[in-house]
Parts: structure tokens; C-alpha cells; sequence
């Protein structure tokens, strides 16, 4: 016979009842008379399936996540005899107070509100600013949607023909009237829909000219095989530049104008015409001067007179496999108005201490930058030591000191320029001041954007006084400064 605790809790099952039958959701009563026999392996196997019968892995993360409400399931060790601790009759669970249910029904409802509040918190602020980024893209977009600019929109027929004002619209010198000079350079500008004229009118102060000698005659184009008889140097860029400031200079009854630049809005401001020699340059450089004859004889190229640089409308510098013997011809010349493109990387300067603000010489950022180590190069690695290089590039024979990027400070691999960069980049423009020359670099990176858009910053920041571009309109409108996207 089973003991009286055994028959309790198989009554408490509904396996076996207390007179000896079968219970309609028991097995038989043979399963009884197998444990009081002591074969318990068919009782083992019943109690092992039933422990092996465990929540599902969803319910498992819904009752985790506070879904489902918590409720105590009634066990084995839940139950005690209802008269006694041998007594036959069913064990009956213990009585318990409802207001403890209603306190515990009450914290697990509230603790499931916290853990779903707790994982969900991530995903609202992301979603949060995700549109935040929305909203401040498409207000910065908003002409996609709808025209921002209403100003063409009054008096639209003001000055024309037969209208208001008629011919009042049209001044002499109005073809850049609206165009504000900035300090970017455009890279490879035969490649623009209209070359020189787009950089000008997106306000770029210099445009690049690639040349090449056959026949006595100069070619525009990055390669052979983009050359062709039409598109020469004097087409594209000399007779279009004469007879621009031949309409900035004009001769009226109330002026006759002389000194007048590309640009209306700063008349004083030159515009930099780089002539990059892509054959050899000892017989290209006399065709390059003889070409430019058209601006020398109007007075419009800037010149070194032997004393001090006057600058005029156009300041030509010639880079690439340009002679610089024969741009400096010798440092005799009391006229010279083609300068050269000196190497940056060859101006090196190491920081001054201690530094004064009294020496003219210096960087004026050097009193405010920390240099730490600067370029820990050996003496001899050391492009400064070359004395010679030192004193060569002047004012007086060299307007730009340029340098690719990528070559002298490397790829830019944390997204931001390393401490060691700062330092070559800060020696470049410190030595390039100290001469007198305008510091560029070109072959910048282009993408990702934010990247590039921090180039742009640093080199600006730092003292560099014209970026070398190929996104003409990301320049000019100067929304890389606000660096809305960072990665595309």
C-alpha cells in the first residue's frame, strides 16, 4: 500500500483517489500498485517528462518582458494535510490573504511597465533623433519642396523692353555683379561646363589651366587624348579673360576706368590664373609669356616691378614642369609678371621659441597653438636644412606654395587629422607666411563628405589662404562649414 503522504499527492494529481479506484485522468491502478511493489521506474519517467515540460523560449522573453502577468503556480511543496501530517485525505493549499495577491498583482503589473519602458528607451531616441535628422535635412532642402526665393518673383518684367524701367537693368560692369570673391581655386577647370566662367561665378579667385606645346601652339586638356585644335589657351581662357575686363574697365562719359578687376562686388580682388606646364617646360614657358601679351599690354597682369609686387586683375603662376630659372630669370629681371608655384613640402618650418609677437616673420597663430614634438624627423630628413631652398622662394619670384596632401600628411584614417599631421601641416603654412606665399594643397580628399568638409575646416583654420576644390557649389555656399551630413 502507498503511504499516506504518496496517496495525497497522487490524489492532489488526479491520478489516484482514496478508496483505491482510478481517477478518469489517471494512467491505471496498476501505476499505484508498481511504487507500493517498489518499481518506480515508471514513476520516474512520469515525474521526469512533467519537469521536462519548462516554459517556451517565448514565453520565457514575453514573461522577461512583463506581457504576461506573474502568477504563482501551486507545487508539491504548496500543500499540507488537511488534518493532520499522516492523514489520508487530500492535501488542500494553504489559505492566503488577498490582499497580498492584489499587492503582488499590482507590483508585477507596474515592474512589467518598467522593463518594457527600460528596453524600449534606446530604440525612442534613436527613432527621436532620426527625426530630428529628417526634419533638419529636408528645412535645409526645403527648395526641393518649394521655392525659398521670391525675389524673381517681383516686378518680374522690371527694365524690360517696354515695361518699367526700361532699360534701367543693365550697367557696364554688371556681369558679376552678384558674385562674392572667395578663396577656393578651381581644380582642373577646363573640365566645367564653362570653363573660367563657372568658377568665376561661383566666386572662385583661381581657375587651373593645363597646357601643352605642339606646333607652337598651347592645347587645354588633363591628357593627349582630351586635346583637341579648337580648344587652346588663348581661346579658353586669354581672349575670354581680356575682353571680361574690357567690360569691367569701361570707357564712358563719366569714367575712364583702369585697375578694375574680374569681380564687381571687390574690384582690388586679383584672380589667379594657374598655368600647369604639362610638356616640357623650357620651350612651352616662352610660348606661355608670348600668349599672354593680350593681358600684359592692357596692364591687367600683376607684376614685380624690382622693388615691390603690384597686383592687377590677373596674376598668372606657373606650376608643374615649369623652369623656375626661367620664371626667376636669374632674379635680374626688373619685370616679371608669370611667378612661380613653389613646393611646400620644401618649407618646413620648426616653431620659434621663444616667441614674440613683435616678430613680423612669424605665424600669427604661433602664440595660441600647441606643437608638441613637430615632425620628429631626423636632421638630415629634414627639408629645412637646405639653406639654399630657405632663402629661394620669395615674393619676389613666387605667388603659391603648394603641395599634394596626400603625400606630405598621408590619409586621414581616424576622421580627423592626427597630432603628427598638425604638426607638418602647421610647419608647411608657418613657412610658407613667413616668405610671403599663399599656402595650397591640392589633392585633398573628396569623400567621404564630412571628411572632406573637416579638411576644408582644419586648412582654413590653420592659415591656409585657398582651397583647391573640385565641388565648386559645396565651396561657395559654405554649407560645409555647417557639416550637416557626415558621411555622404
Amino acid at each position: 500500500m502507498a503511504t499516506p503522504l504518496l496517496r495525497n499527492k497522487l490524489a492532489s494529481e488526479g491520478s489516484y483517489t482514496p478508496d483505491g479506484t482510478s481517477d478518469a485522468r489517471s494512467t491505471t491502478s496498476d501505476y499505484v500498485d508498481s511504487i507500493e511493489d517498489g518499481d518506480l521506474s515508471d514513476y520516474g519517467h512520469h515525474h521526469a517528462a512533467t519537469a521536462a515540460a519548462r516554459p517556451s523560449t517565448t514565453r520565457s522573453i514575453l514573461r522577461a518582458l512583463g506581457v504576461t502577468a506573474w502568477r504563482r503556480k501551486s507545487g508539491y511543496h504548496d500543500y499540507e494535510p488537511a488534518g493532520g501530517k499522516y492523514d489520508d485525505r487530500p492535501m488542500r493549499a494553504p489559505r492566503r490573504s488577498p490582499q497580498r495577491d492584489i499587492r503582488r498583482c499590482r507590483i508585477s503589473y507596474v515592474m512589467g511597465w518598467v522593463k518594457r519602458g527600460l528596453l524600449a528607451a534606446p530604440s525612442l531616441i534613436l527613432m527621436f533623433f532620426g527625426v530630428l535628422h529628417i526634419l533638419h535635412a529636408v528645412l535645409g532642402r526645403a527648395q526641393l519642396f518649394w521655392d525659398v526665393d521670391v525675389g524673381d518673383d517681383y516686378l518680374p518684367h522690371w527694365a524690360q523692353s517696354g515695361r518699367l524701367a526700361d532699360g534701367l537693368a543693365r550697367y557696364p560692369t554688371d556681369a558679376t555683379r552678384d558674385v562674392l570673391p572667395i578663396p577656393c581655386h578651381s581644380h582642373n577647370d577646363y573640365w566645367r561646363h564653362v570653363p573660367l566662367f563657372d568658377a568665376i561665378s561661383w566666386g572662385c579667385t583661381g581657375v587651373e589651366a593645363d597646357v601643352w606645346l605642339f606646333d607652337e601652339e598651347l592645347y587645354i586638356g588633363h591628357n593627349l587624348a582630351s586635346l583637341t585644335r579648337n580648344r587652346t589657351f588663348q581661346n579658353l581662357y586669354v581672349n575670354p579673360l581680356v575682353d571680361l575686363l574690357d567690360r569691367m574697365n569701361p570707357q564712358t562719359d563719366f569714367v575712364n576706368a583702369s585697375g578694375h578687376g574680374v569681380f564687381d562686388t571687390d574690384p582690388s580682388q586679383t584672380l589667379v590664373l594657374l598655368v600647369d606646364f604639362k610638356t616640357h617646360g623650357p620651350e612651352a614657358f616662352p610660348v606661355v609669356s608670348r600668349q599672354l601679351e593680350a593681358l600684359r599690354s592692357k596692364g591687367y597682369l600683376t607684376f614685380w616691378d624690382g622693388q615691390k609686387v603690384n597686383s592687377r586683375a590677373v596674376t598668372v603662376v606657373a606650376t608643374g614642369h615649369a623652369p623656375f630659372n626661367l620664371v626667376a630669370n636669374a632674379s635680374t629681371s626688373a619685370h616679371r609678371d608669370i611667378f612661380f608655384d613653389a613646393p611646400l613640402d620644401k618649407l618646413w618650418e620648426a616653431p620659434r621659441s621663444p616667441i614674440s609677437r613683435d616678430d613680423p616673420l612669424l605665424h600669427d597663430s604661433d602664440a595660441d597653438l600647441d606643437y608638441g614634438d613637430a615632425m620628429a624627423q631626423s636632421e638630415s630628413a629634414n627639408p629645412t636644412t637646405d639653406l639654399a631652398i630657405q632663402s629661394t622662394f620669395n615674393t619676389t619670384n613666387s605667388y603659391y606654395a603648394s603641395a599634394s596632401f596626400a603625400k606630405t600628411l598621408g590619409f586621414v584614417w581616424r576622421g580627423h587629422l592626427s597630432p603628427r599631421q598638425m604638426d607638418i601641416l602647421r610647419g608647411h603654412i608657418r613657412g610658407a607666411k613667413r616668405r610671403g606665399l599663399k599656402a595650397r594643397y591640392w589633392d585633398t580628399p573628396s569623400w567621404p563628405v564630412g571628411l572632406r568638409n573637416h579638411v576644408w575646416h582644419v586648412l582654413m583654420e590653420e592659415g591656409a589662404e585657398v582651397l583647391n576644390v573640385d565641388d565648386l557649389q559645396a565651396a561657395a555656399v559654405d554649407q560645409w562649414k555647417g557639416r550637416v551630413h557626415q558621411w555622404w
